[in-house]
């Protein structure tokens, strides 16, 4: 049991990490607390607030293997090498289309709340 509950320090150890060295998780985070306080005030129904949860998860968890990918590709290949650009653009590129496709699921829901408020 002991392992199990230390396993939950490493990974908090990981967040902790990204946070702190990722300008981008904290963005990302920054953004989510936006679209909570955004999803409170519109009154988003539980629906919404599942596809809400659903992309900032997957923004999140992307963003996390991409900082886990680079720093591999930092330990293995700490010399400039094209694949590991590759490895690393591939990996932000995941990033970038899990953002993209939160903000497409963002502005489907929001939209309407915002028309409907402002009308």
């Amino acid at each position: 049991m002991s392992r199990f509950i230390k396993s939950f320090g490493y990974a908090f150890s990981g967040l902790n990490y990204a946070f702190k060295s990722q300008i981008n998780f904290k963005v990302h985070i920054s953004i989510l607390i936006m679209v909570g306080f955004a999803g409170l005030w519109l009154g988003l129904s539980i629906t919404e607030w599942l596809w809400i949860t659903a992309a900032a998860g997957i923004v999140l968890i992307v963003e996390l293997l991409n900082t886990a990918l680079e720093v591999l590709v930092d330990l293995v290949s700490p010399a400039i090498h094209p694949k590991a650009k590759i490895i690393k653009d591939v990996a932000a590129g995941s990033v970038l289309m899990a953002a993209v496709t939160a903000v497409l699921i963002g502005l489907i829901i929001f939209l309407p709340k915002i028309f409907e408020y402002v009308a």
